[in-house]
């Protein structure tokens, strides 16, 4: 049996993540992770927070913070929002860690014996003022386009032109603000991508016929136009040090690598941090190096512009060392979660953000919107009106309505005690054949990774028992039969702990809920095989039981207009 390894893109450390973030990454792993833990499958779910670059240090500046106190405050940070978020990683890591800065120079090492990095002059941007070489973002100026005053280096973020340092007005230092700045050369390590770009297509190739039209198209693209060699390194005080051994050179001047050569590797760094806890049981390699990880099957979730750097940069990084370290094997990406069409911005607070939105609501409100929205195919536009619609109608009206009604009704008629009633006739064998085929297609979507279609087999099994309950009216047959009416219940209490099994991927704490509502001695399931569920018998008469909290409140015109006013409903705004 395949042991699963998962890895969701690596949060970058500046800042709480907004809900495109979550959508295109660490929400699907995580659903996908608890489905297969729940199937019995090992798994592995391995992420961490991105801390190295110019953003952090630009970012711990501002905050007025040394830039390692910063990271370390904004990872405690991140983690408790995705801890709120019910994403049960199996480590969430740093890139920071001394155990990815010492793969990362292991890969840098084999790397150049290999003869794929290369020491080149460049020129670049010195500050006479600040004593240094000035990376991209470390220049700021007026963008000779739009004229947006605040432009960095690399790119205008209002106009969203590429630039070199050279093309802003009144160019300065981020860091001093000084414009006494001049063009010199300095030497940066390159990693020869065009000498490994056959390599890499080859492997494509082999696996990328599997992936998503999404990811393979921008992996296909990318080769297609052509692999440049890439510079690797930067002159920052932040980021695995190069090391002395191989370049002392650069080492004496501090340089450092790019943060796209390390942070892919924090995948495998993060995962020997998992192991370093308890050694004497895990062990990294298993996973990541060799014949040990035969076994393994290798699942990362990105968003697409994380695409190229993980099915070209990562591979060519891999493939360079000549060693064999695990490749991924498939990549399921997601195209853009939009705010009412426009882009949300983590620098301009556009959107919704994960702090806020668990200010509002649950996270299991959430979880099953931006599930069941997914962008998997084309870019999904987050309004309100269709959060509110999603919320009311799925999970309020067709579960938490279901649950509420068939529970309370139950209690007020036979007492605390699941009731015994008829033996199940026509309509119940009707019902459990019909639960049954909707497992299998909910199965089917989820073993596939396809969300969307996921959370509507999901949504179908949920509106099965709702027209179960319709057809039987429980509500009548009290009147004439008392019998028939304990079996209808006993039956709707049933399809009750079913959803709370198969319902925990998208929403763990309802389902828990649900699950708690029987006091079950030895219920132990952590699936629900297709002969239970046609039969329907694993909640016996007798069971007590309590009626739980409302599972899902409604969202009112209120709190519609409350969530406009405070978040707005125009992109721009």
């Amino acid at each position: 049996m395949a042991r699963h390894l998962i890895t969701s893109a690596l949060p970058y450390i500046n800042g709480i993540k907004h809900l495109g973030n979550m959508v295109g990454s660490m929400l699907p792993a995580d659903v996908y992770a608890r489905y297969l833990r729940q199937r019995g499958e090992n798994v592995l779910y391995i992420c961490a927070t991105d801390e190295h670059g110019t953003p952090a240090e630009l970012a711990a500046k501002e905050a007025g913070l040394p830039v390692a106190d910063f990271c370390a405050q904004q990872h405690d940070a991140q983690k408790a929002v995705y801890d709120g978020f019910g994403l049960r990683f199996d480590y969430f890591g740093r890139s920071s860690s001394p155990q990815n800065v010492e793969i990362t120079q292991r890969v840098a090492r084999s790397l150049k014996e290999n003869g794929f990095i290369e020491e080149r002059a460049i020129r670049q941007v010195y500050s006479l003022a600040d004593g240094r070489f000035l990376p991209d973002r470390y220049i700021v100026g007026t963008c000779p386009h739009c004229g947006y005053d605040k432009a960095r280096g690399d790119q205008c973020e209002n106009c969203t032109r590429v630039l070199d340092p050279t093309d802003l007005v009144d160019a300065r230092s981020a860091i001093s603000g000084s414009s006494e700045l001049e063009v010199r050369e300095t030497k940066h390590l390159f990693l020869l991508q065009s000498a490994l770009a056959g390599e890499v297509e080859a492997w494509i190739d082999e696996v990328g016929d599997d992936w998503p039209t999404l990811a393979s198209s921008i992996a296909r693209k990318w080769l297609t136009e052509g692999l440049q060699d890439r510079a690797i390194t930067r002159d920052l005080e932040w980021g695995v040090p190069v090391p002395a051994d191989a370049w002392p050179e650069l080492a004496a001047e501090g340089k450092v690598f790019y943060v796209w050569f390390d942070a892919p590797i924090e995948y495998i760094g993060a995962t020997k941090e998992w192991a370093d806890q308890d050694p004497a049981n895990r062990d990294w390699q298993s996973w990541w190096y060799g014949d040990a990880a035969s076994d393994v099957r290798y699942t990362e979730f990105m968003a697409k512009d994380n695409v190229p750097f993980h099915t070209v940069m990562f591979p060519a990084t891999q493939l360079g060392t000549r060693e064999p370290w695990k490749k991924v094997d498939y990549v399921k990406a997601f195209s853009w979660l939009t705010y009412y069409g426009g882009k949300f911005s983590t620098s301009q607070r556009r959107g919704v953000f994960t702090d806020a939105a668990l200010e509002l609501l649950p996270a299991d409100y959430w979880r099953y919107f931006l599930i069941s929205h997914a962008p998997e195919s084309d870019d999904t536009s987050f309004t309100w009106e269709l959060f509110s619609a999603t919320v009311n109608k799925d999970l309020a009206d067709t579960l938490g309505n279901f649950v509420n009604r068939v529970l309370s009704f139950s209690r007020k008629r036979f007492g605390d005690e699941v009731p015994a009633g008829a033996e199940a006739g026509d309509a119940e064998r009707k019902l459990g054949a019909e639960i049954s085929r909707l497992l299998g297609e909910y199965e089917q979507h989820m073993e596939s990774l396809q969300f969307r279609k996921a959370a509507q087999a999901l949504r179908a099994l949920w509106s099965a028992g709702n027209s179960y309950l319709e057809e039987k009216a429980p509500w009548l047959e009290i009147k004439t039969d008392q019998d028939a009416a304990a079996l209808t219940l006993r039956t709707a209490m049933n399809l009750i702990h079913l959803y709370s099994v198969v319902s925990e991927p998208f929403i763990p704490a309802s389902a828990q809920a649900m699950r708690q509502a029987f006091d079950l001695d030895d219920d132990t399931a952590t699936w629900v095989d297709h002969e239970a569920a046609a039969a329907l018998d694993a909640v016996p008469a007798g069971t007590p039981f309590t009626v739980p909290p409302v599972l899902f409140a409604k969202i009112t015109e209120d709190d519609l207009a409350a969530y406009r006013e405070r978040f707005g409903a125009d992109p721009a705004a």
